[in-house]
């Protein structure tokens, strides 16, 4: 008994260290851009709406801010999910083909200039290319002896390719404007105004942390692989088959709003995974925050290090999350493991 009380009162100090993460991080965020807002006067700035500052706040960084939350817990809750089904470390929200399908309906609307006719287009196609991707995967996977696993991640992984090569086919026939317009969505960004949007996304993130809450336990017995985890009373298809359509909605979604922002999720539940453990039901809350903090973080640096320009916000996540992950993994004595 004193060992499992020892091992919440961990969970709760490390959930509460990433909490606190957050909160620094909000802050660093808050104040940081081409006009220092100091956190002092944050109460003074929010009281005088026709300030220069209140609509910097409002207009700018506490949009970008809240899309950042959702955006990164989503995608590292979905890797987190997807590691844990294929009990793969590898595999990510975008091994699937995921990203690709939603870029691939980006590109299409941008080529048709369908994205001129409303604000919601360019979200609307790649959600559906999303979609219509996820629904292939799953469809192609599906044998006379059930859902196959491998087949699932073998086949994501040639439909990313196939998605890459027409989108890379409609890059080359398209108009110098549109080229731009592609490349700059592809490296992501998370500067949307449309609050909306925004809502959607963040409400999004939230009902998939609280949804997969009620799946952490089938996780856990997944990490002792399909056949043992049935005879613990684990309806293993249907659990892999929720789970599976939760972690790709989280990240069509994700992917839709902000563009393709790459290594969160391989990254971040990782890190989780060598600082806690494996354990679900606080791996998935660990993996949300984490995923929250990096994002927050990076978009910090990518609109404020080469200001008054910007940096698309993919070229920080790739830089920051490949350099740490290469040295906390060959500083680290053992290799990461899933069960």
């Amino acid at each position: 008994m004193a060992g499992i009380s020892t091992r919440y009162w961990k969970w709760i100090v490390f959930l509460a260290a990433l909490l606190l993460l957050l909160v620094v991080s909000v802050a660093i965020s808050l104040s940081s851009g081409e006009i220092d807002i100091t956190l002092s006067r944050l109460p003074q700035i929010l009281s005088q709406p026709d300030s220069m500052e209140f609509t910097i706040l409002t207009k700018i960084r506490i949009p970008r801010l809240i899309l950042a939350i959702a955006v990164g817990g989503a995608l590292s809750l979905s890797g987190a999910i997807l590691q844990g089904i294929y009990r793969n470390p590898l595999v990510e929200p975008y091994t699937l083909g995921i990203s690709g399908g939603a870029a691939l309906g980006i590109a299409i609307a941008i080529v048709f200039g369908l994205n001129s006719l409303s604000f919601l287009t360019l979200p609307v196609f790649g959600f559906l290319g999303a979609i219509i991707t996820l629904f292939l995967v799953y469809f192609l996977s599906i044998k006379r002896a059930g859902l196959s696993i491998n087949s699932m991640l073998l086949i994501g992984v040639m439909v990313s390719f196939i998605s890459s090569s027409a989108m890379m086919f409609l890059m080359s026939i398209s108009t110098t404007d549109n080229l731009q317009s592609i490349v700059f969505w592809v490296m992501g960004s998370l500067d949307e105004s449309n609050s909306m949007l925004i809502r959607i996304a963040l409400y999004s993130s939230l009902a998939g942390l609280i949804i997969t809450y009620f799946f952490a336990q089938p996780l856990n017995a997944l990490r002792l692989g399909n056949a043992k985890a049935k005879h613990l009373g684990i309806n293993t298809d249907v659990t892999v088959r929720l789970l599976f359509f939760v972690a790709s909605l989280l990240t069509g979604i994700a992917v839709s709003v902000a563009g393709v922002i790459g290594f969160v999720g391989l990254v971040i539940p990782h890190l989780v995974r060598l600082v806690i453990g494996n354990d679900y039901r606080v791996l998935l809350a660990g993996s949300f925050l984490g995923g929250a903090i990096f994002l927050v973080l990076s978009d910090t640096i990518a609109r404020t290090i080469i200001a008054p320009n910007e940096l698309p916000i993919g070229v920080i996540t790739g830089f920051a999350g490949g350099l740490v992950f290469i040295i906390v993994l060959s500083r680290s004595r053992s290799h990461v493991k899933l069960n």
